[in-house]
């Protein structure tokens, strides 16, 4: 999973993607200053293979992972090259969902490239900023689609769907609230559109509008656009979140339980991005690696096992699966075998979040 970063100057993106990640982008108090993209890999932390990797001390534990891609802010105008966004937007053009932080505190010693906290025009701007980007891309499209018409009637179709696109980005619209159907979905979808893209907006709150979230209106704000427009909301607070990451273990666990939170914003932003995309886990394990898998929720089988190897895929015979809970609560594999949990299902076969399965296979 690839999620990309975006937002204005100054609201906290570097600074969470530092908390985030631990990889070091540079974080300073004044426009720009992230002038490379970044990027880090998190490990997706899964107590289910800890459990299984404590069971088998296998040679290699290897968990899930997610790219998080952090680009310059984007100002007024970075469509058009203003600023330093513009020549980044093609970074997070290939990434899964969309991170969308907004600065929900006021700080006099935090400049703000607006000059005032309003989360609604922040996101207006970079929505539009996004939109700008698109119309670009559609334009090409259209303009391609139209040159190839010429020569095969079938792109007609195509032509009228993104001319209709185009007319709706125009007006300012995203193109995830473009209405059509599920065939022109999945053909909207190979125009790597960034307004098409799935998002969560980060809402960065200091340490005071965090612990009072109910009363905190900026925050309010940003809950109730995302609600509009049927995208997920994450509260954090990008300071206290480089805190945690400082910290491990049980004086980790402590300082979360001190804030009222169970999770860090990191575990949480996770779920979000798993339940955003409709992504699950499943288990491979044994002595030589023990390892979590991500997928698509309705995935069958097969294709569960493409994600190893393709010949495991193509040579598929059936999948041997147990449910980790049911695996835990007997206390080992073997023991679950015993009482007949261990199932031996065929291709039509949907995976399941948290099967552990090991998968037979002939080419």
């Amino acid at each position: 999973m690839k999620l990309g970063i975006v937002g204005l100057p100054n609201v906290g993106k570097s600074t969470l993607f530092n908390a985030i990640t631990n990889a070091g982008a540079e974080s300073a108090n004044y426009p720009f200053c992230t002038i490379d993209p970044n990027v880090g890999m998190v490990a997706v932390p899964d107590e289910r293979l800890d459990k299984l990797a404590e069971m088998y001390q296998p040679d290699k534990k290897t968990p899930a992972v997610i790219e998080f891609v952090d680009i310059a802010g984007l100002v007024k105008g970075a469509s058009k090259g203003e600023g330093l966004g513009n020549k980044f937007l093609a970074n997070i053009r290939e990434t899964d969902a969309i991170i969308h932080v907004v600065r929900c505190f006021d700080d006099e010693n935090v400049i703000h490239v607006e000059g005032t906290t309003d989360p609604r025009r922040d996101i207006d701007i970079i929505n539009m900023e996004l939109v700008m980007a698109d119309l670009e891309m559609v334009q090409r499209r259209v303009d391609k689609a139209t040159k190839a018409m010429k020569g095969d009637k079938k792109f007609a179709h195509e032509v009228e769907l993104f001319t209709a696109l185009q007319k709706h980005l125009d007006e300012g619209n995203l193109a995830r609230t473009f209405q059509c159907s599920e065939e022109d979905r999945g053909l909207l979808a190979t125009s790597d559109l960034l307004t098409l893209k799935p998002v969560i907006y980060a809402a960065n709150t200091d340490e005071e509008g965090f612990t009072h979230l109910e009363e905190n209106g900026y925050y309010q704000q940003v809950r109730s656009i995302a609600q509009a427009e049927g995208a997920q909301v994450l509260p954090i607070c990008a300071k206290l979140e480089q805190d945690i990451a400082e910290l491990e273990g049980e004086e980790k666990q402590l300082f979360l339980e001190e804030l009222g939170v169970e999770e860090s914003g990191l575990d949480r932003l996770i779920k979000c991005s798993y339940a955003l995309l409709g992504l699950i886990s499943f288990l491979t394990y044994g002595k030589d690696e023990c390892r979590a898998w991500t997928i698509r929720k309705g995935t069958k089988a097969p294709q569960a096992a493409g994600k190893i190897h393709s010949d495991i895929e193509r040579g598929f015979i059936r999948a041997e699966v147990i449910a980790y809970d049911d695996m835990l609560q007997c206390g080992s594999v073997n023991a679950a075998k015993e009482k007949g949990l261990l199932r031996s299902e065929g291709k039509e076969y949907v995976v399941q979040d948290g099967d552990m399965i090991y998968f037979r296979f002939n080419v």
